[in-house]
């Protein structure tokens, strides 16, 4: 058990599990989200389900562990991987071509990612499921279930539209590389399945880009649309 936290193998192991959880997790919030393009009951209904009851706390307890511990490996994994190569890294060196830009990148795309979400916490979470925790209701403009208003608001901004989809394209290319590279690590590793799962992992990150993209679009064009008749 002592080797799987501090072995590389066993490390790699870690990241390669929460970060497929939190892949699963971005599924479901993207499914969420877009409910709001079609219905704001709808959305409402979903973020007061939601809220402060105990299964959402302890999901978000869950999310939250998993969001720390794919981080903190990844720190790890990098930092291990830094000092290894030593001065090597400096060298000037032709990259192969199966090494993309994503792959040689992931720690910064990482850190974007992080940086955006603690930008999207403060924007919904702190505002309402943690308004609601402490029974202050007033630390956002609106109700603390009222999650369409508060998608409204945001995406009249165009500066804010720019931000999140900017956080949005830095998934998309950390899923790129992330997603099958978590299954070879687990030991889907043979040649035809490898090729699938790049496949697989452009898939799956585009439909996550769009989905989330699609509410930012859809949300600031009804900005525009009510602006204009306003």
């Amino acid at each position: 058990m002592g080797n799987l936290f501090t072995s590389t193998i066993g490390r790699k192991l870690i990241m390669s599990v929460s970060g497929l959880f939190l892949i699963l997790f971005l599924l479901f919030h993207m499914s969420m989200n877009i409910a709001a393009v079609f219905s704001v009951e709808a959305y409402n209904a979903i973020c007061e389900f939601l809220g402060a009851n105990w299964y959402a706390l302890v999901g978000t307890l869950i999310l939250a562990f998993g969001v720390v511990v794919h981080l903190v490996y990844a720190t790890i994994l990098t930092l291990h991987n830094r000092s290894s190569r030593g001065t090597q890294r400096y060298a000037v060196e032709a990259m192969p071509q199966e090494v993309t830009w994503a792959s040689r990148n992931m720690f910064v795309l990482g850190l974007i990612i992080v940086l955006g979400l603690l930008l999207h916490l403060y924007n919904f979470w702190y505002k309402m499921q943690f308004a609601e925790i402490i029974g202050n209701h007033s630390l956002g403009e609106f109700g603390p279930t009222d999650g369409a208003a508060y998608i409204s608001a945001l995406f009249s901004n165009p500066i804010y539209c720019i931000v999140y989809l900017i956080w949005f394209a830095a998934i998309w290319f950390h899923l790129t590389h992330g997603f099958w590279s978590a299954f070879h690590t687990i030991g889907w590793d043979n040649q035809i399945w490898i090729k699938r799962l790049k496949c697989i992992a452009k898939v799956v990150a585009t439909i996550i880009f769009l989905g989330f993209a699609v509410v930012v679009v859809a949300f600031y064009l009804r900005s525009l649309c009510c602006g204009s008749i306003c």
